[in-house]
Parts: structure tokens; sequence; C-alpha cells
């Protein structure tokens, strides 16, 4: 199988660590294209969101293929290995299958059942499409991770009541303030996740919601879905006055709110709280904001607080949405084993079609007043006769490669038959990834 996965999380790294390993869209491209210049990658895909950073990967030689990717992962976001090696996790095989479907089913993330991961997980797979990094073990992985999450959202309520970091992010509000009915709160970052705590917080009550984004057009159309205000990027310090909550989640790679800036803007403010929510990767808010005098300042780790309360009721179904993950890990590992039939197979009937050639060639020069209507009548009854014989050992050593024992099985048949390692060069073709890959 020879699948390779190093990768970091919120589980084994802190926020810091997975700021600087994150990798944005704009960026992937190049980033593959050196992932796969990597000796011994044949096969290369790479997710990076707000919560991981992880390389997966098909290798010539999955024992010492680990240490390289971690010296390009680290090399590439200049890092020094040392630093990061001890925050990652390596997945060979059938871990790492098992892992690319519970990420994509929502079952490895910081909220349980939030439904944006698979939208990440389909982002990433098209990037690595288009610059040409899949072979066919990595795509069948990945168009299979996108059924397993399908699975487990239809057949378990783990996304009854979804719930994502930016909702998360508002429930974290209302512990705060016990009741978020006639507060003002802004947005600042018009994406996916500011809008879905946009349109939380209406329901919630608040009595005003402004939307502020370095593309103006943008947060008015936010604005206009959530029935709030659009507001200018560069008047953000005219309206902190009136606000009791900021949300920020951008995509910048630099804070957009820095210590002196948050010190500016709580003057007029005259001893009013205010509560950063920062649920941004690279973040938004400098941490050193929260020193200050009535200002309190959460960020995405802090959000674990919120999920936690509400964990319990999604780890019934949760439980459930394993179970469903493990069937399919067998059978994926079965699809695995049933691609190595297809080389032994075109051996067997190369090798018994050309046997089948020279002995009609034999007989046909032992015979040469035969007719042709003759001829091909011969022809296509050894043709018939061979296609026969094949067919019950074709048909085993597709079964016996679904077994525990299946490369044992497929051992013995290539022994019994005489066969090559490899296949006719008629029944190979060039993966998309570079080398070869079987048909």
């Amino acid at each position: 199988m020879n699948l390779v996965l190093v990768g970091a999380s919120h589980r084994s790294a802190p926020l810091e660590l997975r700021e600087r390993l994150f990798v944005p869209r704009a960026g992937l491209p190049a980033m593959l294209d050196g992932l796969k210049r990597v000796q011994g990658v044949q096969e290369g895909l790479i997710l990076s969101t707000c919560n991981r950073t992880e390389l997966v990967t098909r290798l010539h030689d999955p024992v010492a293929g680990p240490g390289s990717l971690i010296e390009f992962l680290s090399a590439h976001q200049g890092l020094r290995t040392a630093d990061i090696e001890r925050h990652l996790y390596r997945l060979h095989d059938l871990e790492a299958v098992r892992h690319v479907f519970r990420v994509a089913a929502s079952l490895d993330s910081l909220v349980i059942g939030e439904p944006q991961i698979l939208g990440q997980v389909k982002d990433a797979y098209q990037v690595s499409l288009e610059q040409r990094t899949l072979g066919r073990v990595l795509d069948g992985l990945m168009q299979r991770s996108f059924e397993v999450a399908r699975k487990v959202r239809s057949r378990t309520g783990i996304a009854r009541h979804p719930v994502s970091v930016g909702q998360a992010a508002v429930g974290l509000a209302r512990q705060i303030f016990g009741t978020l009915a006639g507060r003002t709160v802004m947005l600042i970052g018009a994406g996916k996740m500011s809008e879905l705590a946009a349109r939380q917080l209406v329901t919630e009550g608040v009595r005003d919601v402004m939307v502020a984004n370095r593309t103006y057009e943008r947060a008015v159309e936010m604005a206009r879905r959530v029935s709030g205000t659009a507001v200018p990027f560069d008047e953000l310090a005219r309206h902190f006055g009136s606000v009791d909550i900021i949300i920020t989640s951008t995509g910048a790679p630099h804070f957009v709110i820095g210590l002196e800036q948050a010190a500016e803007l709580m003057r007029p403010r005259r001893s009013r709280p205010v509560f950063f929510i920062d649920i941004a990767v690279p973040r938004d808010v400098d941490p050193r904001v929260n020193d200050l005098d009535n200002v309190y300042l959460y960020d995405i780790d802090d959000l674990q607080r919120v999920v936690d309360a509400n964990r319990a009721e999604r780890l019934q179904e949760a439980a459930l949405a394993e179970t469903l993950v493990e069937e399919e890990v067998e059978s994926f590992h079965v699809w695995l084993r049933g691609l190595d039939a297809g080389p032994a197979i075109a051996a067997l009937r190369e090798r018994c079609h050309r046997l089948k050639d020279e002995e009609l060639e034999r007989f046909l020069s032992r015979h040469r007043d035969l007719p042709e209507a003759k001829r091909r009548e011969i022809a296509a009854l050894l043709n018939g006769l061979v296609n026969r014989i094949l067919h019950e050992p074709s048909v085993g050593l597709k079964r016996a490669l679904g077994r525990h024992d299946g490369a044992l099985r497929a051992e013995i048949f290539r022994e019994l038959f005489g066969l090559s390692e490899k296949p006719p060069e008629s029944s190979r073709h060039r993966g998309r990834a570079g080398g070869s890959e079987p048909d």
C-alpha cells in the first residue's frame, strides 16, 4: 500500500505552531510541486485548514519516507525540524486511510460534526487534481472519503444539529453575556465562518450586526444576507465605541488588530468591556491585547470549552459513525488488494494466449491446405477455450486478494503459473504523478 500521512492538528500542536504550518490555498500549487519532487513520493495531497496541516502521500519507501516528508514540511515553512517533529503524527497504510476517512467525516474536528471540513477536503483534492499529483491509489482514497462522509451524515444523527467553529464562537459570547439580546456585534472578515456566526447571532436576538471587510463589496453582500450593516474597513475605529463583541475571521497573514490599535480603540468606551473572539488562523488579534483593561480575548483554542459542553450529546452518534468508518476502511483495503490482481491476471492471459498462438501457428504450418474459413474457425475455438480456462483462476485470484493472506496467495499464484513480477508492457500505462501505475 505504501501510504504515509504526516501532519499536525489541534490535537497534537499548539496554536502558535499551527499558524506557522498553515498554507493558504494560493500557496498549495507551489507546495505540491515541491512535494512531488521529494525523493520517493509517487502521489501526494496537502490538506491545510485552521486546525490541521497534513501531507497525504504514497511512497516508494514507507519506512524512510516520513523523515523526508518532515524535512520537506519544515524547510518549506521555514521551520527547524527539531522544533516541529514532536508535534507531528505519522500514520501508515490503514491508519492513514482511517484518519483520512475520520477527517472527512468530521470525527477528528475540533467540533465533531461541523460541516466545513468536508468542503476543505474536497478543495484540497481539487488542487491536487489540477497539479496532477494524484495517482490511482490516492484518487481512490479521496473519492472513498467523500462517500464515507456522506454515509456518516445520512446514517447517523451527528449532523442533525451541526455545530461550526463560528457557532461555537457565538456560544462562547452567550456564556460571557448570559444573553445576546440587545447587544451589538461586529464581524471583521466576510468569510464562511463569519457568515455562520452572523446568522446564529441574528437568531440570538442581537440588536445590530456590523460587517467589516477589506473588500467593501463583500461586506455589503454579507450584511444584506444577515440584515446587518456594512462598515468600511478603514472606519473601524469610529464604530468601536458602540460594539460589545468583535468576532474576527479574516485570511490576513498578519494581525488585523495590534496592541496599540486596540488600546486606542478602547479610549472612547469609558471602561465598558469588549470581547474579542478570534477564530482566524493565523490569528487576527495580537494576543497581548488580552492584557489591556476591560478587554477579553478568546482564540480558536478557547472554543474547546464550548465544544466540550456539547460533546456528550454527539458522542453516541459519533460511536456509530466510527463503526461505519471501520467498515469502509476494510472495504477500501479489499479494493486496494484487488488492484494487485490486474498485473498478475494480465501476465497470465498474455502468456496463455502467446502459447496458444505459437501452437496454432505450428499446427497451421503443417496443414497449409486448410481453407481460410476453417483456419478462422480453429482460431476462434482456441481463443474461446483459453478464455474459459482463464476465467476461474482470474476470479479466484481476485477473491484471494480480498483475504487476510491475499499476498501469500498471490505469490503462490505467480509461482504456479511461472509469472514474472512485472506485467507485460501492453497492460501497463503511466500514472499521473509519474512512474508506472497498474491499470
